[in-house]
């Protein structure tokens, strides 16, 4: 366990280092003169040596190499940077940001997983199969929707027809309720699409069987033996599920005029604020590190069966030298041997 997740913790630090170098050139690819953006609508009226000036106050009259072993010199020393922006250090611009999100994200999350988990167990144990086939159909429709269409569907309903819950802000739980229902909407319909296929080829296998045979309630059934093994599928995409709740903030927060990562980001694109954009991918890329690693950490919790090897060159020089592994796992999480 030691070894693998030594080697997992280094494979991190070089996710985040290309995550960090593909949102760096992607920014530079980007037409548009930064330094203008900066100024705005006025910026035809200063001179070219001061727009020049500007440019190496703010060391973007260097070639590129320079400015991307400069940046990361800097990162490798725990500075962020500076917004060219606002003038902020990034670190404070991004951490301000991380609260409201982590609030809809969450809230979302928890909603995400109790309707995707309930239209999976209710299409799965109902005894009628029209209302099975109708629940299994929605979660491909739910992935299909359009985010920020669900979203303004939302507002017309729910804040100017009826008028329950608030359109903009974030006053209040109440100002929770439709960002998170919007961020719920893919998430909870990928949770769902996952664990119904799952659920239904699980309760084939022969234990299942084994169970009716000794009486187990269906309930029992598919909460104690089933849901157990099923959840496995799922729980391997619970990094996309999270990248797709922060991707998700970016329209979400615009269009309900929340404050968040996500209008942190769309701002820093169009200004092409090139340290605030990489603080943002390095924070979200950290985040996906984590919550995979802590899945590949859960995974023997949930299935005894699932050893986790830390090296596959370990694993082949036993084979090849004719010693047997002391305990040769029985399944391998995918993942474990890369």
């Amino acid at each position: 366990m030691t070894r693998y997740l030594g080697f997992r913790l280094l494979q991190a630090v070089g996710v985040l280092w290309a995550a960090w170098t593909v949102s760096f050139l992607i920014l530079y690819v980007l037409p548009g003169d930064p330094v203008k953006i900066l100024i705005g609508p006025d910026a035809s009226d200063v001179s070219p040596a001061q727009l020049a000036k500007l440019r190496h106050q703010l060391g973007l009259d260097q070639p590129l190499i320079v400015q991307y072993v400069h940046q990361l010199g800097h990162l490798l020393q725990g500075n962020f940077g500076v917004s060219i922006g606002t003038g902020r250090p990034v670190i404070d611009v991004v951490g301000e940001a991380v609260g409201p999100t982590v609030q809809i994200a969450a809230a979302g999350l928890v909603l995400a997983v109790v309707f995707g988990g309930g239209v999976a167990l209710l299409a799965t144990v109902t005894r009628f199969r029209w209302l099975g086939q109708l629940l299994l159909g929605l979660p491909p429709l739910g992935v299909s929707i359009p985010g920020f269409w669900f979203a303004l569907l939302l507002i017309q309903w729910f804040s100017f027809g009826l008028p329950i819950f608030p359109a903009i802000g974030d006053q209040g739980a109440s100002s929770l309720v439709l960002p998170a229902i919007t961020l719920a909407l893919p998430t909870g319909a990928t949770i769902a699409q996952l664990l119904s296929k799952s659920l239904v080829s699980t309760l084939r296998e022969p234990y299942i069987d084994t169970a009716w045979a000794k009486g187990a309630s269906g309930g029992r059934i598919h909460l104690r033996h089933a849901l157990r093994n099923a959840a496995l599928p799922a729980l391997t995409v619970t990094g996309l599920i999270v990248g797709q709740l922060l991707s998700g903030t970016v329209v979400t927060e615009t269009i309900f005029s929340r404050p968040g990562l996500g209008r942190v980001t769309a701002t820093a694109v169009q200004q092409q604020d090139i340290p605030v954009v990489q603080g943002v991918v390095l924070f979200a890329a950290a985040v996906f590190v984590v919550v995979n690693l802590i899945v590949d950490v859960i995974y023997p919790l949930l299935d005894p069966r699932i050893v986790i090897v830390g090296s596959r060159r370990r694993l082949r020089r036993r084979l090849e030298t004719g010693i047997e592994p002391e305990a040769a796992p029985e399944t391998v999480p995918e993942g474990a041997l890369r």
